[in-house]
């Protein structure tokens, strides 16, 4: 974990309500693809964890939604430095994706998959990729994924955009080696019981401090209660036990 300062270089909207930021400076401490960052705010008191979506010749790529006071005030910034924690969470393991392995996102599930997907097709992996989201008008970086060479399945639930369902309906009649995933726990539950392989979850969790002191976003394990900031926020499918 390092604390840094970097400056906002771009902060556009993609849907009504998610918006792409970009920022540069100190992005050493970014390791794997998965880990997220904290954002300090003025006014505020908790940071605001962010999933990377990518990092680049130290410019760092997040994707958000606005759904609070803290992310609203995100979306209105053009400028200035943002106090940042950065190399947060331990990440997705490439090395357990086989030849073909599958993504799947949920919503703002799939910035964290951008650069995993970048990452394994850079080893030659043949990776496809599922996007998910509600309607139409909320998809976003369809482009983005299909201009890394991924093969790309958008879902909706309501069938306005692409194959009508959820992202399980794709994965059902795909072939793949491994799964990594990112998105709504009823989402990542779904995938857990549909799954024919291993694979990797990366669960959304509201974090106190995004590091591991305050032990308020922990999960169940085998091997016990893991916090989701410090042991996660990417967990082993076989590790994880689901409370009804």
């Amino acid at each position: 974990m390092k604390q840094v300062f970097l400056d906002i270089i771009e902060n556009i909207p993609l849907t009504k309500n998610v918006y792409k930021m970009k920022l540069f400076g100190d992005t050493s401490a970014i390791t794997a693809s998965g880990q997220f960052v904290n954002i300090l705010l003025d006014g505020l008191y908790l940071r605001r964890p962010i999933s990377v979506c990518d990092v680049e010749d130290k410019v760092l790529t997040i994707i958000y939604k606005v759904v609070g006071k803290g992310t609203e005030q995100m979306s209105k910034m053009t400028e200035g430095k943002l106090d940042v924690l950065c190399g947060l969470g331990n990440g997705y393991d490439l090395t357990l994706s086989g030849d073909a392995p599958i993504l799947l996102g949920g919503g703002v599930g799939v910035p964290p998959l951008y650069m995993l997907a970048k990452k394994l097709i850079a080893e030659g992996k043949k990776v496809s990729v599922v996007l998910g989201f509600n309607t139409a008008d909320e998809v976003f970086y369809e482009k983005e994924f299909k201009e890394l060479g991924a093969d790309v399945t958008v879902t909706t639930v309501d069938g306005s955009y692409g194959t009508k369902g959820f992202v399980t309906t794709v994965m059902e009649n795909t072939d793949y080696s491994y799964f990594y995933t990112c998105g709504p726990e009823p989402m990542l539950k779904a995938i857990y019981k549909t799954s024919k392989t291993s694979g990797q979850m990366s669960f959304e969790e509201r974090m106190g401090c995004g590091f591991g002191a305050c032990m308020g976003c922990s999960c169940k394990t085998i091997t016990g209660n893991k916090r989701i900031c410090k042991e996660g926020p990417v967990l082993k499918k076989e590790d994880i036990i689901w409370e009804d």
